[in-house]
């Protein structure tokens, strides 16, 4: 088997089969994950990241395609993660590389990798954090995170990524139903896709109203694009690029890095604690669990028995 010091040599030269292996690595999260980490983190920090969600068919990978293409006319790197539904049986991705990307697939300057949920409620797998990193680390300039569109929780995707695109399709009530799953707060870009079909003028003025009551300083701005026409594009990575000059001229960015990171380091000692109790603490866990079912004990006093005895 390759060493992991061979694996990341490898990936730093661009070699793609080297990639892949080193998000196979994070992505489930094994002894290795944190060696990668710790040979890859001294090369991150380049790279600037955008997060594509909204509802399911909104056409979110017809839009990251061209999105891509757009960024490639810059003369840009580009790395893709598209998280994907998780297989109930295997844990895998479902969809695999996106069959609608496939034409970047012979672009050396884009490297495209389905990543699972692994049932994770907010639509995000706890390792995309490092899969973004792997991507940083090999040099890839911009880093686009498509989610699944799984409703509520894809308000998590603001946590990943540098500036957040909501993707909205024509039609009555589409604003308002964003607006209530809380995406309006999150979003950086609005882009209201298949600008063509009726009713895209009137999610337009929708969107506008509920900005116009909003007192957040920076409002967001709003694209029509034609996804599978290749329209708007021009538009949309102007708005890209005129977001990340307001963060980074008002220090914005790097606060919102420092937050996300404090989020991942949360979840990095929730997730270790967590091993921890189904193994050390798994007698203790057990014995807990019937003094809750006799009812001499609550489940937040089973839980302070546990951490103690853990804390030990």
């Amino acid at each position: 088997m390759t060493s992991v010091a061979d694996l990341v040599a490898r990936a730093l030269e661009g070699n793609r089969r080297s990639i892949a292996r080193l998000i196979s690595l994070v992505e489930d999260g094994g002894e290795d994950l944190v060696e990668v980490m710790d040979r890859l983190y001294s090369h991150t920090g380049s790279a600037y990241s955008v997060g594509i969600t909204g509802a399911p068919g909104a056409g979110k990978s017809t839009l990251t395609e061209r999105l891509v293409a757009r960024i490639r006319a810059e003369a840009l790197s580009v790395g893709v993660l598209a998280i994907d539904p998780s297989s109930p049986f295997s844990g895998g991705a479902l969809l695999g590389d996106r069959v609608r990307m496939q034409s970047h697939a012979l672009d050396e300057g884009v490297f495209i990798r389905s990543m699972a949920t692994r049932g994770h409620l907010g639509g995000l797998s706890l390792a995309t954090p490092e899969a973004v990193r792997v991507l940083d680390a090999v040099g890839k300039e911009i880093i686009v995170i498509e989610t699944v569109g799984v409703g509520q929780a894809e308000v998590e995707i603001t946590d990943a990524c540098d500036t957040t695109l909501v993707v909205l399709n024509p039609g009555w009530g589409d604003a308002v139903q964003t607006a209530k799953a809380g995406l309006l707060e999150i979003a950086d870009v609005f882009v209201v896709n298949k600008a063509d079909r009726p009713g895209a003028r009137d999610t337009v003025r929708e969107l506008k109203q509920m900005l116009n009551m909003s007192d957040a300083e920076h409002k967001p701005t709003i694209v029509q694009t034609i996804a599978t026409k290749g329209e708007g594009f021009d538009e949309l990575w102007a708005a890209i690029e005129k977001h990340r000059s307001y963060q980074e001229e008002r220090g914005l960015l790097e606060s919102r890095r420092r937050r996300r990171i404090e989020h991942e380091i949360k979840e990095i000692v929730a997730e270790r604690f967590r091993r921890r109790v189904e193994t050390e603490g798994a007698e203790d866990l057990a014995h807990l669990t019937d003094e809750v079912v006799a009812r001499r004990c609550n489940p937040y006093q089973a839980a302070d028995r546990l951490v103690d005895r853990l804390s030990d």
